[in-house]
């Protein structure tokens, strides 16, 4: 196991940290010079940066683009990896065995295909997926992290009770640690807590729902905030975009970081 990967295991041991997902190698390294201690890729950052909706980026450009961030940074990074990039656990096997060799510290697994009017995979087949993921990763040596999501309540059935009896059966099918991506009242976070320990538990936050603090307090031990970085950026480069091409004015350049603080901060390295 490399030092990264047990660097990874141990963040999950204690605590509560936030491990943010950058899109480009420019924005993995910002967010390490910030003192985060690890990083999340994330698939719809990454897709809309090449020009494509999140979900439309086939398994070649996603293994380069692991293996560049991984790359780019002395901190561990997991992989959004959706839902393995195949249906069936043979093909999630073999590609999660690719992504492992990528220099990643971990992964992530969902129970969805992803994409419009996706809908959860049967229960027995997503376990077999969590469970093929799992010995692709043993196979390869790597020891990464593994990561299993229910998507539930992304694809319409935000239904607690099955995402608690799906999660505690990834978790027994060799997931690491778990989570729930669109889940947002906290009291909701703190029963999907209790329900799965000890195995430790990540939310997604791309809203303003809950504070570090808050969800510390409940027992989350990891959190990360998805493509709601890139959108961060995409929305500031679209509103100034908009002004120059329907008033022909500049005001959005005012309240923007300078060239000099850019080139200082990735000068550091």
């Amino acid at each position: 196991m490399s030092t990264r990967i047990a660097t990874f295991f141990q963040l999950h041991q204690s605590g509560c940290f936030v491990i943010p997902n950058p899109w480009d190698v420019g924005s993995a390294r910002a967010l390490a010079s910030l003192g985060f201690q690890a990083l999340a890729t994330t698939s719809a950052g990454y897709a809309w940066s090449t020009g494509a909706p999140d979900h439309g980026v086939t398994l070649q450009p996603m293994l380069a683009h692991l293996r560049e961030i991984a790359a780019s940074v002395a901190i561990p990074v997991t992989a959004d990896f959706e839902n393995g990039l195949a249906d069936d656990p043979e093909s999630v096997a073999v590609n999660v065995t690719a992504a492992a060799a990528t220099g990643i510290a971990g992964l992530s697994i969902e129970d969805a295909p992803g994409g419009p009017g996706a809908s959860l995979y049967e229960v027995d087949l997503a376990v077999e997926r969590v469970r093929a993921a799992r010995r692709a990763l043993g196979a390869s040596g790597s020891g990464a992290l593994l990561t299993a999501r229910c998507e539930a309540f992304l694809v319409g059935q935000p239904d607690l009770r099955q995402v608690i009896r799906r999660l505690v059966a990834y978790g027994d099918a060799g997931a690491d640690c778990v989570y729930a991506p669109g889940i947002r009242s906290v009291d909701q976070i703190a029963e999907l807590v209790r329900a799965v320990a000890p195995r430790p538990v990540n939310v997604l936050v791309g809203g303003d729902f809950a504070t570090v603090a808050q969800l510390a307090d409940v027992g989350v031990r990891r959190i990360s905030v998805g493509g709601a970085l890139a959108r961060t950026a995409w929305t500031g480069f679209l509103a100034a975009a908009r002004e120059i091409a329907s008033s022909g004015t500049f005001h959005a350049f005012n309240q923007t970081v300078s060239h000099t603080d850019l080139n200082a901060l990735f000068n550091r390295r």
